[in-house]
């Protein structure tokens, strides 16, 4: 381990710049291993965005502990966790938690929370191993540039400098008058561009591609998705289980998911259209994108069409309108009443069968238009981001800068909702704090 000598107080091991998990992470796993450590975070609170994650909940993790159905959840960059995960996976993860006195239970999906439902609680547990490991932290610091030196052997970085806008104290500023914290390992941890007023501006993109790292092509993921028809606004807050939704252009379909989704006042959320929302957005660059929601997934065509002949039958002397809440959500009645064409005051028997088929129809493909995301404000993770060839696995060292490592979001990995990409997180995270203390 590469020591900080006596006579050079003002030096330290290990540098981690952001912190949010997997600095904090690291940071504190580096510290445990015996570097002098110091973390520098820009807001004037650790944990910004840790506490609004899972709605304020905070999903740690995901309790699918089969590391190769995780990996296989991050599509063809999944495979770059093999190590990471098996060093500090979720059994590990929550180990760590519930060591420290933070409980935790599996809900549905297999989303791992604390049993108190409080965000706050994992901060705390951060806090008070950053702590225990006497890291030092440097709050209200916005990190201006990364000094790279060119040696013979390659690039290293000898420095972070500190803005000056909302700087330290005047002590500190005593203390590091050139506003320059010099280190022998740095760590970058600033995230991506999702919820930029925690602070995730995207500002390590920048300083990694100055390091000479490609940065492949950002955009907001897991994302709610706008649509072009207004009709939503009049059932916006709705949510429906168990229905499918497919995103179809040129009407040839793109991907599906099957699970809960919500209508909003401008379109759609829930889990499976935030998973789905990253190829909306792909797909838009090469033309119109339609959402078919398919509402009675469990029957097919033939299958629909007989229940609702049979319905038909028992309820014969009802109007439409009053028929269909036996058929869906009170919420959706309207709406769907409208698209269909149906007279709302017409007799069940007297419905056609033309017109019973275009409400199977209906029922089974209503169609959305899609009309992009709602950007990186809402995004719960960025996609995109350091190119995963130019970082060791293992380690998360930079393969072009021999003292830099790279962790958590600011790497070009991304997953579905619930606890995945908080997983890779801590997981990266622990082995940055681990490498970068001992080797």
């Amino acid at each position: 381990m590469n020591l900080a000598s006596e006579n050079n107080k003002d030096k330290y091991d290990v540098v981690v710049i952001g912190g949010g998990p997997t600095g904090m992470i690291a940071a504190g796993r580096a510290a445990e291993l015996g570097a002098r450590v110091v973390l520098l975070e820009k807001n004037a609170t650790l944990g910004k965005k840790l506490l609004i994650t899972g709605k304020g909940r905070c999903n740690i993790t995901q309790a699918e502990f089969d590391d190769k159905e995780i990996i296989k959840k991050f599509g063809k960059q999944g495979k770059f966790l093999f190590s990471s995960l098996a060093a500090f996976g979720p059994e590990e993860v929550i180990r760590f938690f519930e060591e420290r006195q933070v409980a935790t239970k599996v809900e549905r999906g297999g989303r791992v929370f604390p049993v108190s439902d409080e965000a706050q609680d994992v901060l705390q547990v951060l806090r008070r191993y950053l702590e225990k490991n006497k890291v030092a932290i440097i709050y209200d610091a916005p990190v201006e540039n990364l000094e790279v030196t060119r040696l013979v052997s390659g690039k290293k970085i000898a420095s972070v400098k500190l803005g000056e806008k909302g700087y330290l104290s005047e002590e500190k500023k005593a203390l590091l008058p050139e506003r320059r914290i010099y280190g022998d390992k740095f760590i970058l941890c600033t995230g991506g561009k999702s919820y930029p007023t925690t602070g995730s501006t995207g500002d390590g993109y920048q300083w990694a591609k100055d390091c000479g790292h490609t940065i492949i092509e950002t955009a907001p993921a897991l994302v709610p998705v706008k649509t072009k028809e207004v009709w939503v606004k009049d059932v916006q807050g709705l949510s429906l289980k168990n229905v499918t939704i497919t995103l179809l252009q040129n009407n040839k379909k793109q991907d599906s998911r099957f699970g809960e989704m919500m209508f909003t006042h401008f379109g759609l959320t829930g889990p499976i259209v935030l998973d789905i929302s990253k190829k909306v957005g792909e797909l838009m660059t090469q033309g119109e994108v339609i959402i078919s929601l398919d509402l009675k997934p469990a029957l097919d065509h033939d299958q629909l069409d007989a229940r609702l002949q049979r319905d038909f039958k028992e309820n014969s002397n009802k109007d439409f309108i009053n028929y269909l809440p036996e058929l869906l959500p009170q919420k959706l009645v309207t709406s769907v009443a409208t698209l269909s064409g149906i007279d709302p005051r017409k007799k069940i028997n007297f419905v056609s069968k033309e017109e019973r088929k275009k409400l199977v129809d209906l029922l089974k493909d209503l169609r959305l238009t899609a009309d992009g995301t709602t950007g990186y404000g809402q995004a719960i993770v960025t996609s995109g981001g350091v190119d995963l060839r130019e970082v060791d696995s293992k380690t998360m060292q930079s393969r072009l800068v021999s003292n830099l490592f790279l962790a958590g979001e600011i790497l070009n990995l991304d997953g579905p909702t619930g606890g995945y990409n908080l997983q890779v997180c801590w997981s990266t995270g622990y082995a940055a704090g681990t490498y970068a203390a001992s080797l």
